[in-house]
């Protein structure tokens, strides 16, 4: 009898999107009309200075703040109305720049809150091996930056939204950070204010915003040459 070979399953796809979104604070509009696509598995990472509205994309795709015009879709499906802790329920993670975690809470606590082994976490970051009976409040802008993370490597998430996931992190942690995140098979979309060194050379979608608009929408390594065009220097 011969025996027929199987393919094995591709990973689950998954792309969430803003379109032609729009969000006002007040009388101020902080994006105009902005439509941005992440597909996953991969990274999409949201560039832009301070004021650009890249934060306030991310939240958006969240659902942390409310859309004033345009849609949030998901997998095809509009998920605009659909409150933060049901995208959240859906397989949605934020990991926010400010207040990731909680101070009170113990780091054995937090990452028990993610799942019922943090194996994964320990493996990601060992630092926190050692601070585990530590309150989250005292630990250093890095530590809890790994802390955080570490809840979203074990989420098993199928969005995972992070704002500035290095801030605060030495050189060789951001490193590994930016390699595990581009190893999960989620949709990762980070924001960031300029293109990590990680991730010079790497595979990306990069979506660059200025004054609540895009201004560029393309794979990271046409961002590199635009910027070395820019600059008049090589790309890294």
């Amino acid at each position: 009898m011969t025996r027929l070979k199987t393919t094995p399953p591709s990973p689950p796809t998954t792309t969430i999107s803003l379109r032609h979104a729009r969000v006002r604070y007040g009388p101020l509009e902080a994006l105009h009309g902005v439509t941005i696509t992440a597909p996953g598995p991969g990274l999409t990472v949201l560039l832009g200075r301070n004021g650009s509205g890249r934060t306030t994309a991310l939240h958006a795709l969240a659902g942390t703040v409310p859309l004033s015009g345009g849609a949030v879709v998901w997998d095809g499906a509009d998920v605009t109305r659909v409150p933060a802790h049901e995208r959240a329920r859906r397989g949605l993670c934020l990991v926010p720049e400010r207040q990731a975690v909680f101070g009170s809470l113990t780091v054995r606590e937090h990452l028990e809150l993610a799942a019922g082994s943090y194996d994964i976490a320990l493996d990601a970051y060992p630092r926190l091996a050692s601070l585990l009976a530590r309150r989250a409040g005292t630990l250093s802008g890095g530590e809890q930056r790994m802390l955080a993370l570490s809840r979203a490597l074990s989420a098993r998430a199928r969005v995972v939204l992070v704002d500035e996931p290095a801030q605060g992190m030495s050189p060789a942690v951001a490193a590994r950070t930016y390699r595990l995140l581009g190893e999960l098979h989620a949709c990762v979309v980070v924001a960031e204010q300029r293109l990590p060194p990680a991730l010079y050379g790497r595979a990306a979608f990069v979506h660059e915003l200025r004054r609540g608009a895009v201004v560029f929408s393309g794979e990271s390594g046409e961002w590199e040459r635009r910027a070395a065009h820019r600059t008049g220097s090589s790309p890294s």
